[in-house]
């Protein structure tokens, strides 16, 4: 691709944007414009990058398999390189990204006021490193980006986080660096195997894609991958830091966490570990299947007896990336083109639960279910714009998240239609739980005082809900703007995995 080095642009933009704050004096406990609103402007700038390459992407058969690739040396002697480049699939994940961060920055706007400056500085940072995660084609790089996310979002919650924050900090990072750990060390081995086949290292993806791996060796380089991936996905029964991480982040933090960190566990399955270790993936592809409807109905299960808002959101998180993991287990065309789907519906609309889950928390510094009751009388506005997302959630046909668990279904029936029907009983408990919580939030009578003369949505807050909102419905109505782009990766990388897939055994007909 020629023209601007658009990929380097949505990497650098928010780093360029950090450095510059850092020179803007902070004002502790004051609305310091001046920071937010260049914090804020800077993610726009990086959404448009972001929009850019969609629009200059090639959809056409003709087209390469990655777009917009930039390469240079970074340390030669062992083959490392700076190597970016996208296809589909990473394409929608950066606009994700790009759409998320702005709306994650809005949210903090008034909860935010103490360290502002630095606050700004990690999410733009946190931006930069997350774009890099879903563009990186050079796996080292992929790997330094992949670590580096790790450490805005520790000091997110631990700084701006609510009163165990300091626990939920330190369980995030030790989980999800015990996986990283793992990962790192398959990867030096994945190199070690090159350079023992070619006399080079070499961490191209592309390259370690062809390398031919004994499956005996593909076994636990598939599982290092996978404990990684799946701990930050997260998988049962790797999950337990979630609900901690959630409750105690900020607004912003838990947006960013569940609308976009949350996913780079299912792009690295997809992206890495399927396609790297193929006979690998399919020896315990039913595990993860197994291990994904676990986690559709035991997060459903426990999210309907929380008495917390946030922490009954974040236990529905794990219920619904279980969803996503059963459709990359599926390895189908459909069943994977389904789990990156569901990948960008629930990061919309969780992402948009908890931004008015935030809103609630704001103005009543509560987030227990029985301190509300009957706000649509109050709040209107508000609880429309809350039971649109909420219908997002449950996958209400014609909303986002219809479409991600419908596919994903569609191609687990292809692949072992049992998986299928206990995954489904998620499904109605997601609308059980969903709505019973809608129910005692906002229908009723105003039973308690404090709720009454609750302002309804603001300006900054209708900019939050607005797009979210369009979204979801746009995702819903028109799926194929979305799925068109991610089709030609998916199928690729399937293709690849199946050719690994043995002959099916026949048996003579006996009449």
């Amino acid at each position: 691709m020629t023209g601007l080095p658009l990929l380097s642009l949505a990497i650098t933009l928010p780093i360029i944007g950090a450095v510059l704050l850092m020179f803007v004096s902070n004002r502790d406990g004051a609305k310091d414009g001046l920071i937010r609103n260049l914090t804020l402007a800077v993610s726009l700038v990086t959404f448009a990058v972001t929009l850019a390459l969609w629009a200059g992407f090639d959809l056409t058969a003709a087209a390469p398999a990655f777009q917009f690739v930039e390469r240079h040396a970074w340390i030669p002697s062992f083959g490392i390189d700076y190597y970016v480049g996208i296809d589909g699939l990473s394409l929608m994940l950066l606009v994700l990204t790009g759409f998320l961060t702005p709306i994650a920055l809005l949210s903090g706007w008034d909860s935010v006021e103490k360290h502002v400056k630095e606050y700004s500085i990690l999410m733009l940072l946190l931006e930069a490193s997350l774009v890099g995660v879903f563009c990186a084609l050079d796996v080292f790089l992929f790997y330094v980006f992949w670590d580096f996310v790790l450490i805005p979002m520790y000091f997110l919650i631990g700084i701006w986080g609510y009163d165990q924050r300091i626990y939920a900090a330190v369980k995030f990072i030790l989980y999800t660096m015990a996986g990283s750990v793992l990962m790192l060390v398959a990867i030096i081995g994945l190199s070690w195997v090159h350079q023992g086949a070619t006399g080079e290292y070499s961490f191209d993806l592309l390259e370690l894609y062809e390398l031919q791996i004994p499956a005996a060796t593909q076994y636990w380089f598939f599982l290092a991958f996978t404990i990684a991936f799946i701990i930050k996905v997260p998988l049962f029964p790797f999950h337990t830091w979630l609900p901690d991480a959630h409750v105690q982040a900020p607004t912003g933090g838990s947006v960013i966490l569940a609308g976009v960190m949350l996913k780079m566990g299912g792009y690295g399955l997809i992206r890495l570990a399927y396609p790297l270790f193929p006979d690998a993936a399919l020896y315990f592809s039913p595990l993860l299947a197994t291990l994904a409807v676990i986690a559709i109905v035991y997060g459903a299960l426990v999210a309907m007896v929380q008495p917390d808002l946030k922490k009954l959101v974040a236990y529905s998180s794990v219920s619904h990336m279980g969803f996503v993991v059963l459709g990359i287990a599926t390895m189908t065309t459909i069943g994977v083109q389904g789990a990156s789907y569901q990948m960008l519906a629930h990061g919309v609309s969780t992402g948009g639960l908890f931004c008015m889950v935030g809103m609630l928390s704001d103005r009543r510094h509560t987030r227990l279910i029985s301190e509300f009751g009957g706000l649509k009388t109050v709040m209107p506005r508000l609880a429309a714009a809350m039971l649109l997302i909420t219908l997002s959630s449950i996958g209400l046909p014609g909303m986002n998240g219809f479409i991600g668990e419908f596919l994903i279904m569609l191609g687990g029936f292809d692949w072992d239609a049992r998986f299928v029907v206990i995954a489904a009983l998620g499904v109605i408990l997601s609308a059980v739980y969903m709505l019973w919580m809608f129910q005692r939030v906002f229908h009723g009578t105003v039973t308690n005082d404090h709720n009454q003369g609750l302002p309804d949505l603001s300006f900054r807050e209708w900019a939050i809900v607005g797009p979210i909102v369009a979204a979801a419905i746009l995702m819903g109505v028109y799926p194929n703007a979305f799925l068109k782009p991610m089709e030609p990766a998916v199928q690729r990388i399937v293709e690849r995995v199946q050719a690994h897939q043995p002959p099916a055994e026949t048996t003579a007909e006996v009449r």
